[in-house]
């Protein structure tokens, strides 16, 4: 009998008849936002533009949001000739050349009695609904034709002494793709501000000394004009100090410069109870003070916005009338806010003008006092205003309770 053979090609195994593996999954994630601006504009003069015609505009300045330009028009007759001026009408339009500018707006029409009834249009609010409006070539507009009956808006709160504000938010939409990445590298975080700290701590190759109220300090020409117009044009300019072996500084304490340095040299503030020597949150809050007023001096302006908002968060009854005169004096807004309000709570009021600094509030910023009225007014025309989120305002510095300090020395 002979013998039978296998005819299944050993090639063609079961394990080859497994299904190939799945091919590998990628991934992408596409990311829109919206990149936004903000434009103030007022009409002075509202009444003198009466008459200009339907179609007739003012426009505002140009401004600019995610690289391309935008203005406000305004109509002080209307846009169309069949509202028969009966209507103003406002528009944002694209400003300079785009194709496809996809955007949201909002334009809010300011109530001028402080109430905060302000008249809001805004297309940010119903995105879900239409989603982004697209404005294809330079002159497109997005606005209302019909967005204020006249003789209403001359009747209303919006217009005072013959003047009109605008604000204006336009959002730009952006978007972007992100594949898988290949590699995963973490850069360390910047240092930078370590070395040059280094460099003002060693005291090597400085090449320049400033006197200040009897003490010294050297430092480097070429860091300090790096990081101050005001030090670059005193060092280099064409009236630069001939004398750089030692420059005086006038009205000025030590620890304040020496805090100045720190922060030109180390890009940050330095622990204030530390470089007065006194462990107290006042003497903290009075080097805030005198450190905000060095920053302006000097155009440091990134220092100077750090002491303000540790001013707004220090707020106390015993240094609000002087950081308020501060404010006032150099124009920190946010923090003049803040201690306005903070004054005129009743329970603050009395304390406040018991002290040295509301003296000197009033001799220093007098014009201050009509606005510090306006908002003891309102607070009493609402009965009560919370002061949450301006820090410990109410807190009185246990070691100064009677706030009989100002002007003090810091050492």
């Amino acid at each position: 009998m002979g013998t039978i053979k296998s005819c299944r090609d050993p090639s063609k195994s079961y394990s080859n008849l497994r299904s190939p593996p799945p091919p590998p999954v990628t991934s992408s994630t596409s990311r829109f936002e919206t990149i936004n601006g903000s434009h103030e504009f007022k009409i002075n003069g509202y009444s003198l533009n009466k008459g200009m015609g339907f179609g007739k505009y003012i426009a505002s300045d140009t401004f600019m949001v995610a690289g391309y330009t935008f203005a406000i028009y305004f109509y002080p007759d209307g846009k169309c000739l069949e509202d028969n001026a009966s209507y103003v009408s406002v528009f944002i339009a694209l400003a300079s050349e785009g194709t496809e500018v996809r955007a949201l707006f909002e334009l809010r029409l300011l109530d001028q009695t402080g109430k905060g009834n302000h008249k809001v249009h805004s297309h940010f609010l119903r995105r879900l609904e239409s989603g982004p409006y697209t404005l294809k070539y330079r002159g497109s507009m997005w606005g209302y034709k019909r967005y204020y009956k006249r003789t209403s808006l001359e009747a209303s709160d919006f217009l005072k002494d013959d003047c009109l504000e605008i604000h204006c938010v336009v959002g730009v939409v952006k978007s972007h793709t992100e594949g898988p990445k290949i590699y995963s590298i973490t850069a360390p975080p910047s240092n930078i501000g370590q070395h040059f700290g280094k460099i003002l701590e060693s005291g090597k190759l400085t090449d320049v000394n400033f006197d200040v109220d009897g003490e010294t300090f050297s430092a480097h020409k070429l860091v300090l004009a790096a990081r101050s117009p005001v030090f670059r044009a005193q060092l280099y300019g064409p009236l630069k100090d001939r004398n750089t072996e030692c420059i005086k500084v006038e009205d000025m304490e030590a620890p304040v410069f020496k805090a100045l340095l720190h922060f030109i040299y180390w890009d940050d503030l330095p622990d204030m109870e530390e470089i007065v020597g006194l462990n107290s949150k006042w003497a903290s809050t009075l080097m805030s003070q005198h450190l905000l007023a060095a920053a302006d001096r000097y155009a440091l302006e990134r220092l100077k916005l750090l002491c303000e908002a540790k001013l707004c968060e220090d707020v106390a009854i015993n240094t609000v009338a002087t950081t308020l005169a501060l404010a006032e004096q150099h124009h920190c807004f946010q923090l003049k806010a803040v201690c306005l309000r903070v004054i005129a709570l009743p329970e603050n009021l009395r304390a406040v003008m018991q002290t040295d600094g509301f003296e000197y509030l009033k001799e220093s910023c007098p014009s201050v006092l009509t606005e510090l009225l306006q908002y003891v007014a309102r607070v009493t025309e609402h009965a009560v205003i919370t002061c949450s989120g301006y820090g410990n305002a109410m807190v009185l510095d246990g070691s100064y309770v009677n706030g009989r300090r100002v002007r003090q020395r810091l050492y």
